[in-house]
């Protein structure tokens, strides 16, 4: 459930409200961390519509409790609650405070003879007012440090945090036009924290936020002076800074960006300070980044050369698949001709999926657009003079990159074993159709999914036996009449597919060959 759901059961609020709700909510950590104290998102648990209310707007029932939706604690300091909040009804005294901030929309601050029943610190209330209309009330729940003065850093921090809740109030913080960037590597307020003037020029710097800069070139000290004009100087990566870059260094635009330099990287966010529609300066948070990008680096070049090393697989793999065809040509016996197309068959199968496995590096494989090219190949391989046509219903969808090369190999035997001996010198049809199974647990106790994949020709088939074979049973030395192919079949499905293998005849006819498989569970991506 969602925590906007009770302002979503409220006619007279729409989804556009809940959807500024979720940005306040999930980036109100740096207003906690500024003001050093606790956040509760409070909503009224009865509200009087608008037709009904007497100033035309929705308003709490008198008397209404309010309802905690969601509850932030500070990094910075000690919480003011030890209890989780969310979902905790705030009655009596504080309740009324609450309707009195929502009914009149300014910011107030709650005595502590009216919040004792919640916390015994100050307290600031903010309606979130938003079209005209109070839409939730944040309350700020802070220790104001009487007994010592303050830092400047802290009343710095406190000034910003004010800012913000006053941003709040107006309906202008926060900002649809912030970019849904990747928070891996965003800057919290403990990075680092510089505030801007209207004009660019920096009021003041956190030490953190001084360190970044340092790490980044800078020589000197940064209050007093216009970064844009600073970060021109810095021996960065990129000569010059580029146009997307600027407005976060100016404090103009809400985005998020990047300054690298030859020795450092670090991420920039700005988040501009507005007065009604005139934008009064900025607040600019910077982190240091360095270590994270080196690894992300490393990570990169991982993955490419892992990705290499497929290909170049592939690529050997099709070199000896090459040479098998060549020697098969110079083969007498029609026995060796037959023992090396079924090789390089088998070799061709375990090329493709090094090469799916080149195109991506994940613990899975998107396996339905290499079987589909598989099985055609193996009934190409294995039929000669026949015309064999080939269907797939189903879908594999992604399967671990460790069992996709077994399970290429198991299809393979199979379908050619279909053509081979199944329909043998005449014309038909081989089907490969695959069911999935979900939530299932395995022997060890392990959540697993379950793949059947049935194989079937509509050939002569097998008589009215069903054979099945599992486990133990599956290791044993093959049988009269029995080749390698089967044999490699039985050892794989056992011990890589951890499943079993049932020969059985067809409901129309033919042998349908089923296998099951069993795969650590995981998410159905790719699966059509």
């Amino acid at each position: 459930m969602a925590f906007t759901d009770p302002l979503r059961s409220v006619p007279d609020f729409d989804a556009g409200d809940a959807e500024w709700l979720h940005l306040l909510v999930g980036d109100w950590q740096l207003l906690a961390d500024l003001g050093f104290g606790d956040l509760l998102l409070c909503f009224p648990r009865a509200v009087v519509a608008a037709a009904e209310s007497p100033t035309g707007q929705p308003i709490p029932e008198e008397g209404s409790e309010f309802l905690v939706l969601a509850h932030a604690r500070p990094t910075t300091g000690p919480t003011a609650y030890q209890k989780d909040m969310v979902g905790e009804l705030v009655g009596g005294a504080a309740a009324s405070t609450l309707r009195r901030a929502w009914v009149d929309h300014r910011i107030e601050r709650a005595s502590l003879s009216e919040w004792s029943s919640v916390a015994s610190r100050s307290v600031t209330l903010v309606p979130l007012v938003r079209n005209g209309r109070t839409i939730a009330v944040v309350s700020l729940t802070a220790d104001p440090q009487r007994d010592r003065l303050p830092s400047r850093m802290e009343l710095v921090y406190r000034e910003s945090a004010a800012d913000l809740l006053r941003m709040a109030n107006q309906g202008t913080w926060p900002d649809f036009a912030v970019r849904s960037d990747s928070r891996r590597g965003a800057p919290r307020v403990g990075d680092g924290m510089l505030r801007l003037n209207a004009s660019g020029a920096v009021e003041f710097c956190s030490p953190n936020g001084l360190s970044t800069f340092r790490r980044l070139g800078l020589q000197g000290d940064l209050t007093g002076q216009n970064l844009l004009r600073v970060a021109r100087e810095l021996p960065l990566n990129a000569p010059g800074v580029d146009e997307t870059l600027a407005p976060v260094l100016a404090g103009t635009m809400p985005w998020r960006a990047e300054l690298s330099g030859v020795a450092a990287s670090a991420t920039l966010r700005a988040i501009p300070l507005r007065q009604g529609a005139e934008r009064t300066g900025a607040l600019l948070l910077c982190r240091d980044v360095t270590e994270l990008r080196r690894r992300d680096l490393q990570l990169v070049s991982k993955d490419a050369t892992i990705r290499e090393i497929h290909h170049r697989v592939k690529n050997n793999l099709q070199t000896v698949s090459a040479l098998l065809r060549l020697q098969s040509r110079r083969m007498h016996s029609e026995e060796g001709r037959n023992g090396l197309r079924h090789a390089m068959r088998r070799v061709s199968s375990i090329a493709r999926v090094h090469e799916s496995l080149s195109h991506e590096i994940s613990e899975d494989v998107d396996f339905d657009e290499l079987i589909r090219h598989q099985v055609k190949l193996a009934v190409e391989t294995a039929s000669e003079g026949q015309q064999v046509q080939t269907e797939v219903h189903g879908s594999f969808g992604r399967l671990p990159s460790k069992s996709a090369t077994s399970v290429a190999l198991v299809v393979n035997e199979l379908v050619a074993n279909a053509v081979e001996h199944g329909l043998r010198d005449r014309d038909g049809t081989v089907e490969l159709a695959v069911t999935h199974r979900e939530n299932e647990v395995s022997e060890s106790g392990d959540a697993c999914r379950v793949v059947e994949i049935t194989i079937h020709d509509d050939g002569r088939g097998m008589g009215d036996a069903v054979i099945e074979e599992s486990g133990v049973s599956a290791y044993r030395p093959p049988s009269e009449g029995e080749g390698l192919g089967m044999q490699i079949v039985r050892t794989l499905v056992a011990s890589e597919l951890r499943g079993s293998i049932r020969w059985q005849p067809g409901a129309e006819g033919g042998t349908s060959a089923v296998i099951t498989a069993r795969f650590p569970q995981q998410p159905l991506s790719g699966r059509r």
